[in-house]
């Protein structure tokens, strides 16, 4: 027997998810329920599946799933994404909103801007997310895929990364090296791969492929990632923009917390209900 349930589709600077109100739309199957949704031409079309749900010990919980059905640990442009979600439906007030992950509690501060002039409705249009603290496992590894030795830093900002800088981004075939990376021997649980070229102090190009998804147009962690890794090697200073595919995000290390901050759009693309 099918049932109706509602959901959003939103982006993150080109990173596409569906959202599920799970505290109204309880969802029991969300691993094949992803691989269904995100199917482009059969389903809605997506990097995956976010549920939203109650939380005891935050004010909202979130889980996430890739287009393949993996459950990934944490992403910041879904985190981004539920901010605007629960403000701008009515579900908080509040414009500081605290969100239970599968990597920890992380703190949204949401930006608003009254809607169509007039005060008494707002809408968030940005989001700041407290990323909490990098997890440097290695500053320079050299890794062989293919034919080729990629010397990149491995950490992790909820979930693992490999981060790779080069001289000319256009020259790499990310749909080719990617795979072969996220399946490195060196990582058993897989990881997200980034390509990054460093473009000023304050600039950087990156393209990512996710673990689960393949290439996506942007990838928080994975911009998160690349501003640490690139600030470890010398190559930034603490705040860098991180332009991907999708768009960029403004990432701070900050010296004193060591915490990283991500600020970025949300946006909204559109609703609708569909038979599960």
């Amino acid at each position: 027997m099918t049932k109706p349930i509602k959901f959003t589709k939103m982006h993150g600077a080109g990173n596409d998810y569906i959202y599920v109100n799970t505290i109204s739309f309880p969802i029991a199957n969300p691993d094949e329920l992803a691989v269904k949704l995100s199917a482009p031409h059969t389903g809605i079309g997506s990097d995956g599946l976010v549920l939203i749900g109650k939380s005891e010990i935050a004010d909202f919980s979130m889980r996430i799933f890739n287009a393949d059905g993996s459950e990934a640990m944490m992403c910041g442009n879904a985190s981004r994404c539920i901010g605007k979600y629960v403000y701008d439906e009515g579900l908080t007030t509040q414009k500081t909103v605290t969100l239970e992950t599968p990597s920890g509690i992380k703190e949204l501060q949401l930006k608003t801007t009254p809607v169509n002039g007039t005060p008494f409705k707002e809408t968030v249009t940005e989001v700041t997310v407290d990323m909490g603290f990098p997890a440097i496992r290695e500053i320079a590894i050299e890794l062989e895929a293919g034919d080729k030795v990629y010397t990149g830093t491995i950490l992790s900002m909820g979930n693992p990364h490999f981060v790779i800088f080069t001289d000319n981004i256009a020259q790499i075939d990310l749909s080719e090296v990617g795979p072969l990376l996220e399946n490195h021997q060196q990582f058993p649980d897989r990881t997200n791969v980034e390509f990054a070229q460093v473009l000023s102090p304050d600039k950087i190009r990156m393209r990512v492929w996710e673990r689960g998804s393949g290439i996506t147009q942007a990838c928080g962690t994975g911009a998160c990632a690349t501003a640490v890794a690139a600030i470890l090697q010398g190559k930034t200073g603490r705040t860098a923009e991180v332009v991907m595919d999708g768009g960029p995000l403004s990432i701070h290390w900050d010296e004193k917390s060591d915490k990283v901050y991500m600020t970025g759009e949300a946006v909204k693309v559109f609703e609708g209900e569909i038979e599960i």
